[in-house]
Formats: structure tokens, sequence, C-alpha cells
């Protein structure tokens, strides 16, 4: 995330009390000049916080930015601008809602846009047509990686496991469904690009005038795995064919760095060449067989000396450490977070790896507040020792991620979720991974530490019906929090 207007000494309260503040009281950039989009099977939303929700076809004739620009998004804005609350922005609503000291994600997103864009917003007319400044984009869910965090509706590996294997059973606490089917919701509309109308108005957007080629500041594509898709190939090859139009954009990839062939990898590395500024955004937060064993597919040592092959092309101007925080991460969180950092010795802060830390809340079974509390604080110790010997190190933002994270454990620890909730995630945490493992290969007791393998052997499964799904996915979304490739 580029911040704008924000000077050194101006702290996060001080700029929303002077931006966002006197435009109302939930006002946030993001829902003007931010968009996630995922084209394949035709679903927006305006951030991560958000559900996402249907892109009608009919909003598209004649309106290709309708990717974007949905009634619904515009219905939002409205209610913004009159200081409502969507409840769909709970996530941001619930963090200031602790007290006045605390600063949601709204802030963290509107900080991305220009104050003279922000400013044009009361001025304009709700239903307006809006451009777009920042972009996220998935032309669809191929992954070669099957997270034990993700879901079919984001990775085709996860939906193999599930055509081949059927649902997991024995599930009382997944209300969202994530391993019960296939997603079928989230298929591509269209096996050709050229056959797929939401793809296709997004490039025809992007090539109008004053359309996306010329709004956009930045735009990130992420999966799946993006670099599986063809139009992420399309889309270096518009930059290489188009140098001066394209001179201001930077270009952001999602990557899990472990592809299925070396030389797709080193096609990367080619085409970035064309990008006046590259960012990558790469997914880890753990390392060696812990790695391997949350993320399906990964192979640490590749993933290391990989993101060593970027940092070496002076083309990449960021790198971005995506860490997806969840129960069991947190054995090698710091050892992840200290190879980080080594890498900052060799190419220097303005290069080094970029740590931000996202906590994993769905599944509620593999979040942090599941482990007992004896466990978290074990690990929440580790991770308060790590930060007070290395806090000097941290950027910032990076600071804030560490500190949300030890924040949320803290709270963990002195609120716990009810008897009632715990029995439901423990049940589902044994059942989960007992079949993980015997559809994966893989071994929970040789991979973990004691103190979670001890527990974990504590943990008894019921036997039931497979769950009935709390709500259709379709509607009430998948939630991740900032979607890595699973």
């Amino acid at each position: 995330m580029s911040y704008h207007k924000k000077s050194d000494k101006e702290t996060f309260h001080e700029y929303k009390a002077r931006v966002i503040d006197p435009k109302s009281d939930s006002f946030c950039g993001a829902k003007w000049h931010n968009a996630t989009i995922w084209l394949g099977h035709g679903q927006t939303t305006s951030c991560h916080q958000p559900p996402m929700h249907d892109i009608p076809l009919e909003e598209l004739k004649g309106n290709p930015s309708a990717i974007h620009n949905t009634i619904h998004k515009k219905k939002m804005r409205k209610m913004m601008l009159e200081g409502d609350r969507p409840s769909e922005c709970f996530q941001c609503w619930n963090v200031e809602d602790e007290g006045p000291d605390r600063i949601s994600e709204r802030v963290f997103k509107t900080l991305m846009f220009e104050e003279s864009d922000l400013d044009a917003i009361p001025l304009a007319k709700w239903d307006d047509n809006t451009f777009l400044r920042t972009l996220e984009v998935s032309f669809d869910r191929a992954c070669n990686f099957a997270c034990s965090y993700c879901n079919p509706a984001f990775s085709t590996t996860w939906v193999k496991d599930i055509k081949d294997n059927g649902p997991y059973k024995n599930l009382q606490s997944d209300g969202r469904g994530h391993f019960i089917d296939t997603a079928p919701w989230a298929e591509s509309i269209a096996k050709r690009d050229e056959d797929n109308p939401y793809i296709q108005a997004f490039w025809e957007w992007w090539e109008e005038e004053g359309g996306l080629a010329d709004t956009l500041e930045g735009i990130r594509v992420t999966g799946g795995e993006a670099l599986m898709h063809p139009s992420v190939w399309r889309l270096f090859d518009w930059f290489k064919n188009n140098p001066e139009r394209g001179k201001s954009m930077r270009v952001g990839i999602n990557s899990n760095l472990v592809p299925e062939k070396e030389k797709t990898f080193q096609r990367l590395l080619d085409v970035i060449q064309y990008v006046p500024d590259f960012h990558m955004f790469a997914s880890c937060e753990s390392t060696g067989a812990q790695s391997n064993y949350i993320r399906d597919g990964m192979n640490y040592d590749v993933w290391l000396n990989n993101a060593k092959r970027l940092l070496d092309e002076p083309k990449v101007q960021r790198f971005d450490a995506m860490m997806t925080i969840s129960s069991l991460c947190l054995g090698t969180l710091t050892d992840f977070m200290d190879d980080m950092l080594a890498l900052r010795d060799i190419y220097g802060i303005e290069r080094s790896p970029m740590l931000s830390l996202n906590l994993v809340l769905y599944p509620e079974f593999q979040s942090i507040p599941t482990l007992p509390t004896y466990i978290i604080t074990h690990y929440n110790d580790k991770l308060k020792e790590w930060y007070n010997r290395r806090k000097e190190e941290l950027r910032p933002i990076e600071d804030v991620h560490v500190t949300r994270v030890i924040e949320f454990m803290d709270k963990a620890i002195k609120y716990p979720p009810s008897p009632e909730v715990l029995k439901k995630r423990h049940n589902d945490f044994k059942a989960f991974y007992t079949q993980y493992d015997e559809r994966r290969g893989k071994n929970f007791r040789e991979t973990f530490d004691p103190i979670i393998v001890d527990w974990y052997d504590t943990l008894t499964v019921e036997e039931s019906e497979i769950m009935e799904r709390g709500g259709d996915p379709a509607t009430d979304g998948v939630f991740k929090l900032e979607k890595t490739n699973g």
C-alpha cells in the first residue's frame, strides 16, 4: 500500500480528523476508488472486508465500468455520504467501536488516494460512475496450491480435493461451508477469456479513453495463482507495447513463488522488464515442514531463493511478504520474519520485504482463538519477545501489523470463546486435520510443536452428518483476510 498526503509527523488519528471525518462519520475512499473483482465468475467488492456480490450482466450493457460501479456499491456509497454504516463493513465498525483510539482499515484504505480525489466525492452525485485508482483483479481461481485455510472458491487444487475425496465430514462450526463442495458458483463462466463477458468488459474499460489504463495508479493481479492465467501475460504484453501510456502505473502480482514449472518464473523475470514500477506480493508466513503443511504445494527453500531472485531485479520496486496468520503458523512465524529481516541487511530497508500480517478469521476453527489460552499465551509471549527485540527494525506500518496480532492474541486470552463454541471448533480442528493428513499425505504430529501436538491428541471427533451450509457463499461471501494464494 502506498500512502498519499500523510506526513511523517501526522498521526493516523490526525489524518482521520482532517480528511475523513469532515466528509462523514462513515466515509471510506475505497468504496469509490478501489475494487477487488473476480472476473472469472463475475463478482466484486470494494475491499477485502465486505463480502463479494454479483455483477449483474444487464448492468454491463453499454457500461463496462459496471464491473466496479454496480448498483449495490452505489447504494453503499450513498449510505456513507449520509453518515450511515453499511453493515457489510462490520469489521471496521467493530474495530472502531472498541474505543476512540482504535484505527480501522478504512483509514488505511482512504490513505491510498489523493486528497483532491477524495474532496471531489461529496460534490458528485452518489449514483455517478466513478473511476478506479487501485484495482485488485482475479481472472480465475486456477492455483497449484491448496492451502489449509483456503477453499475451492480460490483454488482449483482445492476443487480437485473435493472432487476426488468428497466433502470434509463431521464439521460443526464452519458455517460458510469452506470444505463441503467445489464452490460451483465460483466456476469461470467461460473456458476462454474471449467468451467471458466480465473479462471482455475489463479489457473494454481498460482501453477506452479515460478508462482503466488512464486512471489506475496501481493494478494488482491475484488468483488463485496469478501466473497461471493467460490474461496476466496479456497485461504484460500491453505494457511492452504501450510504454508511454503505462509509464506511471504500478503493477503488482500475487504469487506463491513456487510455480509448477521453472520456466514460468523465468518468464516473469523477463516480462517485468517492461513494467516501470513492479510490486511482488508473495504469500508465506512460516518455514520448513510447517510451511509445506499449511500451504500444501509449498517448498520453502524454493520460495526463499525465488524471493532473492526478485529482489536482485532493479525493476522490482517493492516486495511484500503476505503472511496469513492462523493457529498453525505461530511456531515458526518469528523464524520467517527473521528470514525477511535478514534480507533487509542485504537489500536495505527500501527494497527488502514489507511484512504484512493478516489474521485468519474464517474458517473459525483455524483461527487463533480456537487454541487453548495456555498455547496462545505461549506463542504470544514468543511474539512479544521477538517484537521487543526487533521493533526498531520495523517500518511504522509493520509495527502496526505486528502489534495488531499481539493485541488480537491478548484479547483471545482475556475473552475466550464460550465452551459451547470451543467444543465445536475443537471437534472441527481434529476432524479437518485428520482428513487433511489422509488426503494430502501429511502428518500433523510429526510437523508441529509438542505443545500443539499434545493438545491435538486430546481432541475427539463427534461422528455426525455433514454440516449444512449456514448461508449461500454466492451472496454471503467467502471471507479470507488479505486474500493470499491458497
